[in-house]
């Protein structure tokens, strides 16, 4: 079956360009070209990959991002922001609202594809991982922590904690090895992969992200200074 791309995007012409493109790498490709288009048609169509612009005519991409992300039933849908801001602030706040990758206009087809295949290679194969050992551990339990890969579900004692796809596997590495030191490059090479392009910035506005939506037990991310990030050891 066809990998499934939304393509959300006002000019006709990168319309055109990632049409033929991703047509001829197989893709079954729609496009739509407003924020509220997109929010409508995803639940239609249900895209492995929504290529998302932040200048949209209706609402920027950012807030499309967030609607995504707080949608029932959407959690395996990848988003990468393909934009002319190439900034790193514009970066860190695509990251912020769930953006898995973000890539700046002028653009090559080739890197794009690429960023794609990589995108959809991670999620596959974090979902393989976890198919794999949730016969013997469905749910992994960590201080007052339940995380349950395979429903991408994060309990704080009894109260649901809602995390973006790369928030829950940032988290996710870190309780499975409770107590070893990570550092910014291995997190990211974790869930993004070695040739994703990133400063350490982004990392840090993952780590604070995931302790403010765990509220009470944000200390249990413990930052070691000059090295990373871990898990608080038990």
């Amino acid at each position: 079956m066809k990998e499934r791309v939304l393509v959300v995007e006002d000019e006709e012409d990168i319309q055109a360009l990632l049409g033929y493109n991703l047509a001829k790498e197989g893709y079954q490709v729609e496009f739509v070209a407003t924020g509220n288009e997109c929010l409508e048609k995803i639940h239609e169509f249900l895209p492995e990959v929504v290529l998302l612009d932040l200048m949209l005519p209706d609402m920027n991409g950012l807030e499309v991002c967030k609607s995504i992300r707080r949608s029932e039933g959407l959690d395996s849908v990848a988003v990468i922001m393909v934009t002319a801001k190439a900034e790193e602030m514009d970066m860190v706040l695509g990251l912020e609202v769930g953006a898995d990758d973000y890539i700046p206009k002028p653009f090559s087809p080739r890197v794009l594809l690429a960023r794609i295949r990589s995108v959809l290679r991670r999620r596959k194969g974090f979902q393989n991982n976890n198919n794999t050992s949730s016969f013997s551990q469905d749910v992994l339990q960590v201080h007052q922590l339940s995380i349950h890969p395979g429903k991408y579900e994060v309990f704080v004692g009894q109260e649901k904690i809602q995390l973006t796809y790369s928030e829950f596997q940032i988290l996710y590495l870190l309780a499975q090895k409770a107590g070893w030191v990570f550092s910014r490059n291995q997190i990211l090479d974790h869930i993004r992969g070695h040739d994703y392009i990133a400063t350490d910035r982004t990392i840090d506005v993952q780590i604070a992200s995931i302790r403010k939506k765990l509220k009470g037990a944000a200390h249990l991310i413990e930052t070691v200074r000059g090295v990373g990030y871990r898990m608080k050891e038990e």
